[in-house]
């Protein structure tokens, strides 16, 4: 198991933790110690207190929680690189103008998702292999 060195930056910041025992992503929490914060349909950087050590090779992604997406607040998906040592910050928002989120200290905002990554090289072809769908876009599988 890869260990992930965690700072935390200030008082009530929460280590990310699994939600359930087969959950794929660990939950980050708000880290509001100055108290809650209103989400509307403009981006808002919410802090999570944290500050987090990926190690090379290993690819982390904030992803949004579907609990607060049916309540119509997103959160943007995110990359933790290997070598930032700043605050993570999830940011959030509201799907629509009419739609308002307050987020308090504590509660769980996004989810980190932490993968390997590939190593990879590109290289450019005349041609690329034939495939049944081509060059059919957005939609073009069906519904």
């Amino acid at each position: 198991m890869e260990q992930i060195e965690v700072k935390l930056l200030r008082e009530g910041a929460r280590l990310p933790q699994k939600a359930s025992e087969h959950a794929s992503g660990y939950d980050l929490h708000a880290c509001l110690p100055d108290g809650p914060v209103r989400v509307g349909n403009r981006p808002v950087r919410i802090p999570t207190g944290l500050a987090i050590a990926i190690p090379p090779g290993l690819d982390a992604q904030f992803r949004p929680r579907s609990g607060l997406a049916t309540q119509g607040v997103i959160g943007t998906f995110g990359t933790l690189d290997a070598d930032y040592r700043g605050e993570a910050f999830v940011t959030l928002y509201t799907t629509a103008a009419d739609i308002s989120y307050v987020v308090e200290h504590g509660d769980r905002i996004a989810q980190l998702v932490v993968t390997r990554l590939a190593a990879v090289e590109f290289a450019i072809r005349d041609h690329l292999s034939e495939t049944e769908r081509g060059a059919g876009g957005h939609g073009s599988t069906g519904r």
